[in-house]
């Protein structure tokens, strides 16, 4: 019995699943890639002079072109499912973890704008959520609202998760993707 090399196997595996995440092979060349965007580094280091992080400047890159709030007020969501801020955190996530919103009904929503304006309580609240559901949960709910809280395991999430983690490694990969124009990006399916 003839053993293939390393090397060798690795030929074998088609160039549309080159990308890995913890070690795992995730997803095609083409659903991933980069981009520059004009004006884009002057938008992370704002959001990193707040206390940002790259997992911030990740979801953020990955939930809007530009990491600004220009798109439909809520978009286009209501009640629970309304999101704001650049990370387009919902309204449930929200109410339920940010300390800005903390203990707040579905009726009072619109108190959400602020997100839209304030960069530093955008990102106050996205910390806040993660620290209060942790890593896993935090994601889920961000995702998928109450039904992610509750069922935090579907593909959906797994796949926004790891197109996240593979938006962060990217910044993280060279510093300058930290305050340059290059915005990263994968396609994931809107919900």
């Amino acid at each position: 019995m003839q053993l293939i090399s390393v090397v060798s196997a690795m030929a074998l595996v088609p160039a549309a699943f080159s990308y890995s995440v913890a070690g795992r092979l995730i997803a095609r060349d083409d659903d991933r890639g980069n981009e520059t965007v004009s004006g884009l580094g002057s938008r992370k280091q704002a959001v990193l002079d707040v206390g940002g992080t790259t997992r911030d400047l990740a979801i953020a890159m990955l939930e809007t072109k530009t990491m600004t709030t220009d798109y439909t007020y809520g978009d286009g969501k209501t009640g629970d499912g309304t999101n704001f801020g650049i990370f387009k955190q919902n309204w449930y996530m929200l109410r339920t973890s940010a300390s800005e919103f903390l203990g707040e009904t579905v009726g009072q929503v619109d108190d959400g704008a602020i997100l839209n304006s304030d960069l530093g309580k955008d990102v106050q609240a996205r910390h806040d959520g993660e620290e209060h559901y942790g890593y896993d949960v935090w994601f889920s709910g961000h995702r998928d609202g109450q039904s992610g809280v509750e069922d935090p395991d579907t593909a959906d999430i797994t796949g926004y998760k790891d197109a996240v983690a593979w938006i962060q490694e990217q910044i993280e990969s060279d510093t300058k993707f930290q305050t340059d124009d290059t915005r990263f990006w994968v396609d994931v399916q809107a919900i």
